[in-house]
């Protein structure tokens, strides 16, 4: 009879087990750190849902992203945070004509002139700022400064989020002390202060409309010596908030 064979066994060299093991290990090392970073940017999403709630109740004083970085780095800045009440309708209503006339009746975005901006940046025009206060509130708040089409895809959600949690009345109440009217300059009193020297509660209409009209460049623009261009601007909304009762009742 003869003998039954055997095959012989062929060992895996020690390299190749070592690669192998490695290969296994790297892999297991990109996995964890793929989890950390979705676990990060998923808490970084969250955060201003959270803070959203925190900042719900008058006695707290939100800081914008501007001047967390001024604290960063040293600059420091200047900032009296006035209750809505004490600021003057002058000044507010001067601020929602100018700034989004459509406050107390959109959802946090004005989905009409969201489609108008979009139509002209697909046909490759320039677009206009189109930022309702409460998208601008979002950015200021929790996002960066500068045009960017993915801040605007992201201020977008967390625009509605915050039109639904918050009223309106503190909507505009934060927007108006963290606002930028200048260098280091933040919020309506600072702001009445630094270029009118006096209370935002005093302004004339005249002042209250030149300050609104600083907004959209508060680096660029001085109120308190308006040129022409922002003198006919003022004239403009001096008009409109003049008129503003059908518009915010949402304020009252």
């Amino acid at each position: 009879m003869d003998k039954p064979t055997t095959e012989p066994v062929v060992e895996i060299e020690p390299e190749m087990r070592r690669k192998r093991w490695k290969g296994g290990r790297q892999r297991s090392r990109l996995s964890v750190w793929l989890r950390r970073v979705v676990i990060f940017v998923v808490a970084l999403g969250l955060l201003p849902a959270l803070l959203t709630f925190a900042y719900l109740p008058p006695a707290v004083h939100p800081l914008s992203t501007l001047m967390m970085k001024d604290i960063i780095t040293l600059q420091g800045y200047d900032r009296r945070w006035t209750p809505i009440d004490e600021i003057g309708d002058r000044l507010v209503h001067s601020v929602m004509m100018s700034e989004d006339g459509q406050f107390c009746s959109h959802d946090g975005v004005d989905l009409a002139e969201f489609k108008v901006l979009l139509e002209e940046t697909l046909a490759g025009e320039t677009t206009r700022g189109g930022s309702t206060i409460t998208m601008q509130t979002v950015k200021n708040l929790y996002l960066w400064h500068g045009r960017s089409y993915l801040r605007k895809a992201i201020e977008l959600p967390y625009s509605i989020y915050l039109d639904i949690v918050m009223p309106k009345r503190r909507i505009m109440e934060i927007y108006l002390n963290i606002a930028e009217w200048g260098p280091g300059i933040y919020g309506a009193e600072a702001a009445a202060q630094y270029h009118f020297g006096k209370s935002s509660s005093e302004l004339t209409s005249r002042q209250a409309a030149l300050l609104a009209v600083t907004l959209p460049s508060p680096l660029t623009r001085t109120p308190g010596k308006p040129g022409p261009g922002l003198e006919r601007l003022a004239r403009t909304i001096e008009r409109r908030a003049g008129h503003a009762g059908g518009y915010n009742q949402c304020l009252q």
